[in-house]
């Protein structure tokens, strides 16, 4: 497949815009690593790794790609501060970050010449982003996988709302697992776009086969946005979605569902494969996905119908 130049290719040195998400228990080395080998930027996950566990993730990580890859943190968990060690002594060039103030940690990144990209629920953030120094932000739309935003705004209308509010380059994400949504995604303003449950269904995700084969069997409003009290999360229902349900039905406070929720139960659920009492977070998309295939074949099929669509709609005069 022939490279690709854009402002988001130039910004991470990939072959192709097309970012994959750092998933908790999904987004280990060998996954982004085999991202970024078939020329996109492969993220690792770092919101469920211990400090030393990310550092070996880095570290393997190099060993297995000379491409551009970098790291996910999601700064609503702790040890924020250890993590952003860890990836400043392993000299890790690229960090996204989310669910969180970018002013806290943008301007020490920076320093080290880290590039920055801020992931944003809404428009108003992307701004806040974009002052606070970044260099690319990802608009994730409401049909994301994992922690999302209370607005429920739609990858369609937020991509362009974001592409208008700020002049730095915006990846879309929510719901984008083919190239035909690709396509859309920049015909809305989009430089590139970020990719999560697409990635969950490879071999080399370090999710449990039970949670790949269970996104591959999801269909249509098997996903629902879920404990918005708390920090909302899209989550394949299952017996503790139902729980989760009916607590929140019944008046729950934030403290019961605090409980309710516990300590393990993404990893119970997405990497220990217990897909009942498991928290199982997955995106809309899910419906869309029908097999396990390797990362590279993942990407290759991506820009390839994403390349297809563009020449059709050419052709169409559109």
């Amino acid at each position: 497949m022939a490279a690709f130049s854009n402002s988001v290719t130039r910004l991470f040195a990939t072959d192709y815009p097309i970012v994959q998400a750092g998933m908790v228990w999904a987004s280990g080395w060998r996954l982004a690593s085999a991202v970024s080998n078939a020329g996109g930027l492969g993220l690792i996950g770092s919101g469920s790794m211990y400090p030393e566990v990310l550092r070996e993730h880095i570290r393997k990580c190099k060993q297995a790609t000379a491409r551009s890859f970098g790291v996910n943190v999601p700064l609503l968990y702790p040890d924020i501060d250890q993590h952003i060690q860890v990836i400043l002594d392993e000299g890790v060039r690229i960090v996204f970050t989310s669910a969180g103030n970018p002013k806290t940690w943008t301007p020490l990144l920076k320093q080290h010449g880290v590039t920055v990209v801020h992931v944003v629920s809404s428009s108003k953030f992307a701004v806040k982003s974009q002052d606070a120094g970044v260099d690319a932000v990802v608009a994730e739309g409401f049909e994301a996988g994992g922690h999302n935003g209370r607005e429920e705004t739609t990858t369609m209308v937020l991509t362009p709302a974001v592409a208008d509010a700020v002049s730095i380059p915006v990846i879309a994400a929510g719901g984008i697992g083919s190239g035909r949504a690709m396509a859309a995604a920049f015909a809305l303003g989009a430089q590139g776009v970020q990719v999560g449950s697409r990635f969950v269904a490879t071999p080399e995700a370090s999710s449990h086969i039970n949670f790949k084969e269970a996104v591959v069997k999801a269909g249509e409003g098997d996903t629902l946005l879920s404990l918005k009290q708390l920090t909302p999360v899209r989550l394949l229902k299952n017996a503790f979605f139902e729980e989760v349900r009916k607590a929140e039905q019944a008046g729950a406070d934030t403290g019961a569902l605090a409980a309710l929720l516990g300590r393990g139960r993404a990893k119970r659920g997405m990497f220990e494969g217990h897909l009942e009492e498991g928290e199982l977070e997955i995106g809309q998309v899910s419906a869309l996905i029908h097999d396990i295939q390797p990362a590279a074949a993942v990407l290759r099929h991506i820009w390839e119908e994403f390349n297809a669509v563009r020449k059709k709609l050419a052709e169409q005069g559109a």
